[in-house]
């Protein structure tokens, strides 16, 4: 628990929009010694050109169950490598294995909803809301669960 894994995150976002909603919350990370978790695609390797370490999950991830205990194993092992004090996550099914293991592992776990969803959590929102330690919503219709925050919208 030395100082670099003080300084350490993992973030995991899948690609498209919650990739895109992740960079846009570089004040937050910017800092950090980071490892990125997401799936291989071409706007993902554009995007993410300039970052150092970059982890390819296994792909599709939305409930496939196989997938899911692919990227379960590959959860395992980045956190033993990497280390990191927190996850960070604006998801989707990627995140959950991730956070079943962080719980686990009690690292700080931080989710960030889509801004899709405006009405009620998006199903890996729902599955890793009693695991993480910050849940943040980016609209005020999806602060009646207890711990969500509301500070705004990050686009």
């Amino acid at each position: 628990m030395g100082r670099a894994r003080r300084r350490r995150a993992l973030i995991v976002a899948s690609p498209g929009g919650h990739l895109l909603q992740m960079l846009a919350l570089e004040p937050s990370w910017s800092e950090l010694e980071r490892t990125w978790v997401t799936l291989r695609s071409p706007d993902v390797e554009y995007l993410l050109a300039g970052e150092e370490d970059v982890v390819y999950g296994h792909g599709p991830t939305p409930r496939n169950v196989p997938n899911f205990f692919r990227n379960l194993r590959l959860a395992w092992r980045v956190l033993r490598d990497r280390d990191p004090a927190v996850i960070v996550s604006t998801g989707a099914g990627l995140a959950l294995p991730f956070f079943v293991l962080g719980r686990l592992q009690r690292r700080r776990l931080v989710y960030v909803e889509s801004i899709t969803r405006v009405d009620r959590l998006a199903l890996t929102g729902r599955l890793v809301y009693p695991l993480v330690d910050a849940f943040f919503v980016q609209w005020e219709s999806l602060t009646s669960r207890r711990r969500a925050r509301y500070h705004g919208s990050v686009l």
